[in-house]
């Protein structure tokens, strides 16, 4: 059975802004890559952290059946979120340790519905390090992004 692998981004040019999300999606026996898929998309107006959320969500939900993989992010705001604060956020209603309302609770409780159906290991790596896949999916994010940025004017533009 191959192993699964989620590399996930975010990216938003503004935050918030308009913002796109990325994943490369591996199946690897051993080390030989079998299988890739990549996934994209973007909103006008949204943060980088919502995208780097989606990304994760879109990684999970686009496995048909429950599997076993590793989601690989450069976001420890995902990372820490999803190992570690959900669970008090859950605790306390939602609300943080200061008791205000957790930014993006619909987005947390996608991610947390998409992950119950999986076993999922969360791995953090650190971004623009020269990670090829971890680049790929920049790329991607980056893609995704670019129908939601202005068109910048050409100087022969007439206005």
């Amino acid at each position: 059975m191959p192993e699964l692998f989620a590399y996930t981004d975010g990216a938003c040019s503004g935050n918030p802004g308009p913002g796109g999300w990325g994943v490369l999606m591996i199946a690897r026996e051993g080390e030989a890559v079998v299988k890739t898929r990549e996934l994209n998309g973007g909103e006008p107006e949204t943060t980088n952290n919502r995208m780097e959320l989606l990304a994760a969500i879109s990684a999970l939900e686009a496995l048909s059946r429950p599997s076993r993989i590793t989601v690989v992010t450069d976001s420890a705001y995902v990372k820490n979120g999803v190992t570690a604060w959900i669970y008090g956020w859950k605790r306390n209603g939602w609300r943080t340790a200061d008791k205000k309302p957790v930014k993006n609770v619909d987005f947390w409780q996608r991610l947390e519905a998409a992950q119950a159906r999986h076993e999922v290991n969360w791995e953090w790596i650190k971004g623009h390090a020269g990670h090829p896949e971890n680049e790929r999916a920049d790329e991607l994010a980056r893609a995704g992004m670019k129908p939601f940025k202005p068109k910048k004017a050409r100087p022969d533009d007439p206005a």
